[in-house]
């Protein structure tokens, strides 16, 4: 992974796949919607393994941590990832989302969703709309960036 210095003044996001999903065009276009907002985007790619999320997230520090399933087993897998992540200090606090299918059992989302809230996600996009996606990251990612001023 090449330098991850910020860079100046802009707030970083780290959008990541889970362990279980191999899914890669998910993961590009939300980089490259995130990064067409004024941010700066590390893009961990698919498949990361829980430990190597955490250890990454506390080394970046992250303005916002996304996190993209598209094999509808995401709820499984992220329950354990945001465990992992709320249980290191430095990152309890740090604003995390989840979107995409997450379930195989479209009947169960409200609930699957639920259960992910519950668990320290500040924020569940399942299967949703690109644009509650986009509202929530102009509010809570830290400072806009420039050019978004009036977008608050």
């Amino acid at each position: 992974m090449t330098d991850v210095e910020k860079l100046s003044g802009i707030p970083r996001v780290v959008v990541t796949g889970l362990a279980s999903d191999s899914h890669t065009w998910n993961l590009v276009y939300l980089q490259l919607l995130i990064e067409e907002l004024g941010y700066e985007v590390v893009n961990l790619g698919p498949c990361v393994p829980d430990d190597l999320l955490a250890e990454e997230c506390r080394r970046i520090d992250p303005a916002m941590v996304v996190m993209s399933s598209v094999n509808g087993h995401g709820h499984t897998d992220a329950l354990r990832v945001i465990r992992r992540l709320r249980g290191c200090p430095e990152l309890s606090a740090t604003p995390t989302v989840i979107g995409g299918k997450l379930s195989v059992s479209p009947e169960r989302a409200d609930a699957l969703a639920a259960d992910l809230r519950a668990a320290g996600f500040d924020a569940v996009f399942a299967d949703g709309s690109i644009d509650d996606f986009q509202s929530f990251l102009a509010i809570t990612a830290g400072d806009v960036p420039p050019g978004l001023e009036g977008a608050r």
